[in-house]
């Protein structure tokens, strides 16, 4: 339903000219939705459809590849967020902690490429977050597609932050040296159409919290697709909205939030009845993630005597490492 999850227009936020109260409409309406849900839906966002269509194109294109050339770039390690996760290899319920059948799912993931040779991106603290890229050899349009996508959600991503600054009472900017390098995973997520019933508890994605500042995520339907949990325990559908993206607070910002902000539970359930032979569809997720050093401590305006700060400070990159590799199946590239 539109009021549990709203949609809004942000194009002012990336017009230079715009006036301050339409920006600040636009952060009103985000702390509205964050401190409800923590989900909310955005148009104006500036990504090109150019530039989408051509992403999945790609993506279905090495998708329809057979396992084995995949597997030429699996994923090395379980900590590391890169390349090729297979099918069945992913269990995002063990985030918070719950024990499922595998994800009905594969996937292709990347992280920051282009990199300066400098220690804070080549040196042991900058492992995994910085983990090098695998790409693979077909298609061969796959690599700069996700490059040219990449750079334009980040934009995007970039934007939001002021905005998350305005609705938080923070300094503008105030996010910005906390993320000038931040270690974010672009994740291409393939939902093949159902092959055999599932087992008991399994899920195309298994309940869970993301653990980054938040998630953009664009998805070409909603057949067996997104759901997220409302503060009363209520599953509701994501709305499947033409150029939209769907954003989410994730764990760290409830962290630096103090709990103002809601990282609400979600998962992606299977199609149904007839639907499922009709069911195939790609989402593409960036899971953006503050530079790996950066401190997350709870903020002075969410904070009070009446409300004294959840969490202990922690910095991204010992919150986060651990936690996801709880999710990795057995497999793993050699």
């Amino acid at each position: 339903m539109a009021e549990d999850f709203p949609i809004i227009d942000i194009a002012a936020l990336l017009q230079p000219e715009a006036a301050d109260g339409q920006r600040r409409d636009i952060a009103q309406r985000i702390d509205s939705a964050c401190r409800t849900i923590g989900f909310f839906g955005v148009r104006g966002h500036g990504v090109s459809a150019g530039r989408i269509r051509a992403l999945y194109d790609a993506a279905y294109g090495f998708f329809d590849l057979p396992l084995q050339e995949k597997q030429h770039v699996a994923r090395p390690k379980p900590e590391q967020n890169r390349g090729y996760i297979a099918y069945g290899d992913e269990t995002l319920a063990r985030l918070g902690g719950r024990e499922t059948p595998p994800d009905l799912k594969e996937l292709f993931a990347i992280g920051p490429f282009d990199l300066p040779d400098e220690p804070y991106f080549s040196g042991p603290a900058a492992y995994p977050s910085l983990a090098a890229n695998l790409w693979p050899e077909r298609p061969a349009a796959l690599m700069p597609a996700l490059k040219a996508y990449w750079r334009e959600v980040e934009r995007l991503a970039w934007a939001l932050c002021g905005a998350y600054a305005d609705a938080l009472g923070l300094p503008p900017g105030f996010f910005s040296d906390k993320v000038d390098r931040h270690i974010s995973q672009l994740r291409v997520m393939h939902y093949p159409a159902a092959q055999a019933p599932a087992l008991p508890g399994q899920l195309r994605a298994g309940e869970h919290t993301d653990l980054s500042m938040m998630t953009l995520l664009y998805s070409d339907n909603a057949v067996g697709g997104l759901q997220v949990k409302t503060r009363a325990g209520v599953w509701i559908d994501a709305p499947a909205v033409a150029d939209t993206f769907i954003v989410n607070i994730g764990d760290l910002m409830m962290r630096w939030t103090n709990d103002r902000w809601v990282s609400t539970p979600h998962r992606v359930i299977n199609p149904e009845g007839a639907a499922a032979a009709s069911s195939r569809r790609l989402s593409v997720g960036m899971f953006f993630i503050p530079n790996y050093d950066t401190e997350v401590a709870c903020l002075e305006t969410c904070a009070g005597p009446d409300r004294p700060p959840l969490y202990a400070p922690i910095s991204v990159a010992d919150y986060r490492t651990e936690r996801f590799a709880r999710t990795a199946g057995t497999r793993t590239g050699g």
